[in-house]
């Protein structure tokens, strides 16, 4: 028998799982990183402006028609255009998100994503697994950064409000608010959830409790939304400050920001704060059980080692904090997209 045949035997399974992971790396990486690249370039503003053909695109972006066909036939793929009779135009899918007048517009979040390129590399996402230490802004601490510069403060913002705003307009049809009068919305910064909540329940108030620098873009976002005597901002610091009075306490997308021992601390500080018959609320995208999946939940971990000291959770992670805390009437409930609720109440 050959010597470089004879340990061969037969697989128990088929490498499937390993091929759709290597077909789908190098088409992803660079794939996606076009999209970046076309709107940077300003494509989905020029083609959200008229329908345009292939020698007006090259033309008005000063690019060759090689890379031009290529940049176009990724965002096509991606169902973010279209092309007919030879023009090229954003699809209806794509439009509330790529137009910058829209309130769905995504740009601002792709703007800190490209900002923050060097974060996303090969050697950023290494060096975090290794020392267990965030990689944005050359290691700077998230948050304190934010406190400091507005800039940095108001571009990451930004940035949340695209990721949030669509969630926000879908979630508050999932949980009855009606018992609640008044939300308060810890670390809120756009007010995105508050918007999409006081919308769906008429009677609701809210407040944003953030930082000072981030309270300020909420204004501007609430005014925007003509919700000024709905909701308001308080500046603060949410782990040395006093919470305002409300009856509901929002988290979205906190939880993940932060260790175990912190989400802890949140969730005591909340249950204290809050009078018998108040609610907490905590929106995050979870992981299962099993801490095995999904790849949404996964890949968002590795994206908490590069910008945060936090991660991902479980659902029956979460549930267990707000027990130990003391809430009852723990509940799991999934909202949309990726992400669910989970809800206690104070007895």
């Amino acid at each position: 028998m050959n010597k470089y045949t004879a340990d061969v035997q037969k697989p128990g399974t088929d490498e499937r799982a390993v091929w759709n992971m290597l077909e789908g790396i190098e088409p992803g990486i660079f794939g996606y990183q076009a999209v970046l690249v076309a709107h940077d370039l300003k494509l989905f503003a020029l083609l959200a402006e008229t329908p345009r053909t292939l020698a007006e695109i090259c033309e008005a972006l000063h690019l060759a028609r090689r890379p031009a066909e290529a940049l176009l036939a990724v965002c096509a793929s991606l169902g973010l255009v279209d092309v007919q009779e030879g023009c090229y135009t954003l699809t209806p899918g794509a439009k509330p998100f790529l137009v910058a007048s829209s309130p769905e517009y995504f740009g601002d979040f792709l703007d800190v994503t490209i900002a923050n390129r060097d974060t996303l590399s090969f050697d950023s996402v290494k060096r975090a697994i290794l020392t267990n230490t965030s990689q944005v802004y050359a290691g700077e601490e998230l948050f304190k950064s934010h406190a400091e510069e507005m800039a940095r403060a108001r571009a990451f913002t930004l940035a949340m409000h695209s990721h949030s705003m669509k969630p926000a307009q879908a979630w508050p049809d999932t949980v009855n608010l009606a018992a609640h009068r008044i939300m308060l919305d810890v670390g809120g910064g756009s007010g995105a959830h508050a918007i999409g909540a006081t919308r769906r329940w008429s009677h609701l108030q809210a407040i944003i409790f953030d930082l000072a620098p981030v309270c300020e873009v909420a204004q501007e976002y609430i005014a925007r939304a003509g919700l000024q005597t709905r909701i308001r901002t308080h500046a603060g610091d949410m782990w040395q400050d006093a919470f305002p009075p409300a009856d509901l306490h929002f988290y979205a997308d906190i939880y993940h920001d932060w260790p175990s021992d912190k989400c802890h601390l949140l969730t005591q500080k909340s249950f204290a704060s809050l009078a018998p018959g108040g609610r907490i609320m905590v929106y995050e995208t979870l992981y299962n059980d099993e801490k095995t999946g999904p790849f949404q939940a996964a890949g968002l971990g590795i994206c908490m080692l590069l910008w945060t000291e936090g991660q991902q959770y479980a659902g029956r992670e979460l549930a267990a904090m707000l027990t130990e805390a003391g809430f009852i009437d723990i509940e799991v409930q999934p909202t949309f997209g990726h992400a669910s609720i989970i809800t206690g109440r104070k007895p």
